[in-house]
């Protein structure tokens, strides 16, 4: 049996708390490894499987604050327009209510998209989104946000989890649709992440990624290497004061498996996608030439 998540709800007339939850599977960081521990990557570095997670909790603890502001530096600003694409494709509410899962959405800033796309859209005020992130500090950055929306009133419509994405403590064939944005590459074991996916939605239901991705034109590909491992870390130096956090995230980019690649993975763990090709009928859609690309799969 699963154990409870805790979660919390944005509900009428209730003060907002975090649900602080402690994992037992996490294994506090140690620079000891033994001959027979597994190992990972953290940014360019190998470190034990053990270690990733306490790590990548670091440098999120590090910048949640100034979450949107990474996400501006990394992408020339453009990742809200990103967002918007992503939330549209997938077009929530035009099939009446849905329950959402956006994993590593700690800020809510998919969720919001998500209801105010089937809203605006489609006059739809029941579908609900339940916001699961590892990280406790970006999970307040998503409160403050929704407390200052129409949503912080609204029973139901939104919940915040503390969780692992690899190991989800939800029933299975609960969701309509999952989404993950910039999350997945910071996750151990990228498999286990799609596996968990794969069951915790129902027959029929989408899975949805955006992520950083690789560039196909040289050139294109030339100026984006030098923006990001010479202007990035040092625009965290300026703006965060924390090069070492956005160092890894830039390196954390570059060691995310190829398009076609990742979009095998998730045929591998069970998902129905396009044709091994990028655009229409595609397994991807490529932004800005793949600095980013969206992948969807659907589980049969």
């Amino acid at each position: 049996m699963r154990p409870t998540t805790r979660v919390l709800r944005l509900q009428r007339a209730q003060p907002l708390y975090l649900a602080h939850r402690r994992h037992a599977h996490t294994t506090p960081h140690t620079n000891v490894t033994t001959e027979a521990e597994k190992t990972t990557h953290f940014g360019f570095r190998t470190v034990p499987e053990t270690s990733k997670e306490t790590l990548v909790k670091d440098v999120f603890n590090s910048v949640a604050s100034k979450y949107d502001l990474m996400n501006d530096a990394m992408s020339f600003g453009v990742h809200r327009l990103w967002k918007d694409t992503f939330v549209s494709l997938l077009k929530p509410g035009k099939s009446g209510a849905i329950r959402c899962l956006d994993v590593a959405g700690g800020t809510g800033d998919i969720a919001l998209r998500i209801l105010d796309y089937a809203k605006d859209n489609y006059a739809d005020r029941e579908t609900s989104v339940e916001v699961l992130d590892i990280n406790s500090e970006m999970l307040k950055e998503g409160y403050k946000r929704f407390k200052k929306t129409m949503y912080h009133k609204s029973a139901r419509i939104v919940s915040f989890i503390e969780g692992n994405a690899q190991k989800l403590e939800l029933p299975p064939s609960t969701y309509d649709l999952y989404t993950i944005a910039f999350g997945i590459r910071n996750c151990t074991s990228i498999p286990d992440v799609l596996k968990e996916a794969h069951r915790v939605l129902k027959p029929g239901g989408t899975f949805a990624c955006l992520e950083f991705s690789k560039v196909d034109n040289p050139i294109l590909a030339t100026i984006y290497e030098n923006y990001s491992f010479s202007i990035i870390p040092l625009l965290g130096t300026i703006l965060a004061s924390d090069r070492a956090s956005y160092q890894y995230l830039v390196e954390s980019i570059r060691r995310f498996p190829p398009q076609s690649q990742f979009g095998q993975m998730i045929r591998d763990a069970g998902f129905e996608t396009g044709g091994d090709f990028e655009g229409e009928g595609g397994a991807w859609r490529d932004l800005w030439g793949g600095v980013a690309s969206i992948h969807t799969g659907v589980k049969i």
